[in-house]
């Protein structure tokens, strides 16, 4: 899923042209939008939801004729993005976030414009903006992925219908390893090579007997415990082919991708010379 912020100060335009993004976007895939509402409340006590919500509930589905909304506590916008995510978008625009290290289009003038994180384009305020230009822009940002939206991804490929499973792996930040503590990994890797060769490993696997798809994505950055670093999704005809393939993709990656780990300890930081590929 490809994400972009727009911000600014209030009239400015951010609605106008996040809503021109979503009519230019649409024509290439599904787009989600996320809101900063801050002070607001979506779910007011005296609704029913609210009333529920206020009782403790963990979460709140409200169904309308042709709505589905989900309320659900510890809001943030990287839960928002996941969600997203996670129901099949392609495309994720976000109003606000200005702190965030979302790639941002800065509509006018921003005080302490220094310290907003990857800014990709600054445009005047409400102007005559080139949309097709900015759709291009938004497809050229790296992939916000979930396991949930490989998933969908896989199920919407034509030959699912020859699937008899899909199997996942999702690989997670490990606690305590050889009893010391981890405190989060940091990853980082060769951006365009790490993709081609993911995508390589994908093609070179779906030519065996009963593979059919296969899908892949390691993050970036630095990672906390419990956190997810790698998800891979296969599809194959039967179970045999489908778990010898998930296998010989996860050594594949390690082996084969140029990934860089560095370990955050409890008893100090270093680089993991052997690369997590």
């Amino acid at each position: 899923m490809k994400v972009i912020s727009v911000v600014g100060y209030k009239k400015t335009g951010k609605t106008t042209l996040v809503t021109r993004l979503v009519e230019k976007l649409s024509g290439k895939g599904k787009v989600g939008t996320v809101k900063q509402m801050c002070h607001h409340r979506f779910n007011p006590e005296n609704t029913d939801t609210g009333k529920h919500f206020d009782a403790g509930a963990a979460a709140v589905a409200a169904i309308t004729d042709g709505e589905l909304v989900l309320v659900r506590r510890n809001p943030s916008l990287s839960k928002a993005l996941d969600a997203l995510a996670d129901s099949g978008m392609d495309f994720a625009i976000v109003e606000g976030a200005k702190k965030s290290s979302l790639p941002k289009i800065v509509l006018g003038d921003l005080d302490n414009i220094d310290e907003v994180q990857n800014i990709v384009a600054r445009l005047p305020a409400r102007a005559d903006w080139d949309i097709d230009t900015l759709a291009e822009l938004v497809m050229q940002q790296d992939e916000w992925a979930t396991l949930g939206l490989l998933i969908e991804q896989v199920k919407l490929d034509p030959r699912i219908k020859q699937a008899g499973g899909i199997g996942t792996f999702t690989g997670i930040v490990r606690q305590f390893s050889e009893g010391v503590e981890t405190k989060a990994l940091h990853f980082e890797k060769y951006e365009k090579v790490a993709e081609e060769a993911m995508k390589k490993i994908c093609n070179d696997l779906m030519q065996r007997e009963g593979v059919l798809d296969i899908r892949m994505h390691h993050r970036t950055g630095t990672i906390k415990q419990g956190e997810d670093i790698v998800y891979i999704v296969v599809a194959a005809a039967h179970r045999q082919e489908l778990f010898t393939a998930l296998t010989d993709a996860l050594e594949m990656l390690k082996a084969e991708v140029p990934v860089w780990k560095k370990e955050l300890t409890i008893e100090g930081d270093f680089w993991v010379h052997d690369v997590e590929k």
